[in-house]
């Protein structure tokens, strides 16, 4: 049977003509969009499209395809279109950490608004342990972020390095105590750099406390401290310390979508589901410039 997923990025290269602009029109990325081609050649046992290094023809078998794809994918928004009438309606209060403040997420929960006009989403931005907290008391019904222990529980979006974020300099002497930059209890970058450099035997201070992604980034960008961040938020002008520079690794840190068991389970798991499809990727995390 074809998978109207692998169908819908089919119609939507096809359409706007570039992997990339139909990237940008599903919310997804790029390899996304490349993967899902390749899987949808794999399952129908034929080239659909001719790839050359700037652009792709549609093959014969690919044109025939074509007509089928539009009106599976014509036949499935119609009935979803019914279905939602009756099914999911309310509200979604979704906590998100600043990892997910981008224009990616905002434009797939429209999308999913769009498709359940019966539901309103509200977002609030927050730091993990915050979230995490808030759900507990019943302010969030679901939270994107960082995995804030073991005992937490959720569905995998991606995992990634933690590292030890500092200004880029010709000279990498490491003062000591060593000055860090962290968020507030609880959160898992905290927990990880201070148990890994316990265990190492190092001693440290918390030169700053930050309550935002742009004052961690700040104190790690002008060497005033070093930050724990996710590898994929090493902007420009930082450097990874690794055991090189004397500095003990840190974990890998992953990225869940946490469901409220006391809120409507229907559609949180909905919501959830589409942000699984969104951010879930074979390779790395899913990084889209707001």
């Amino acid at each position: 049977m074809l998978n109207p997923l692998l169908l819908r990025s089919f119609v939507a290269v096809i359409d706007e003509g570039s992997f990339t602009r139909a990237a940008h029109r599903l919310h997804l990325t790029q390899p996304a969009i490349s993967g899902h081609i390749r899987r949808l050649e794999a399952q129908v046992g034929k080239p659909l499209l001719r790839r050359t290094t700037r652009s792709f023809e549609v093959t014969p078998d690919g044109e025939w395809l074509m007509g089928y794809a539009r009106a599976i994918l014509s036949l499935a928004r119609d009935a979803m279109a019914q279905l939602s009438r009756s099914s999911f309606q309310g509200r979604v209060r979704l906590g998100i950490t600043e990892d997910f403040a981008h224009s990616h997420l905002l434009g797939m929960l429209q999308a999913f608004m769009w498709d359940n006009p019966d539901i309103g989403i509200e977002v609030q931005v927050g730091i993990p342990g915050g979230l995490i907290k808030a759900m507990k008391q019943g302010y969030v019904d679901l939270v994107l972020g960082p995995r804030g222990g073991a005992h937490e529980t959720g569905r995998l979006l991606w995992r990634e390095p933690l590292v030890w974020a500092w200004k880029e300099r010709d000279e990498l002497h490491l003062p000591s105590p060593l000055p860090l930059a962290l968020f507030p209890e609880p959160c898992p970058y905290r927990e990880a750099a201070l148990t890994r450099l316990a265990l190492w035997g190092f001693t440290q201070r918390t030169a700053m406390l930050c309550l935002s992604n742009a004052s961690l980034h700040a104190a790690a960008a002008t060497g005033f401290a070093i930050a724990p961040m996710p590898a994929s938020q090493l902007a420009p002008g930082l450097v990874a310390l690794t055991a090189d520079h004397g500095l003990p690794p840190l974990p890998d840190t992953e990225f869940m979508v946490t469901i409220n068991p006391g809120g409507d389970q229907p559609v949180l798991a909905a919501l959830a589901d589409s942000l699984v499809e969104s951010f879930a990727l074979p390779s790395s995390p899913v990084t889209v410039p707001a």
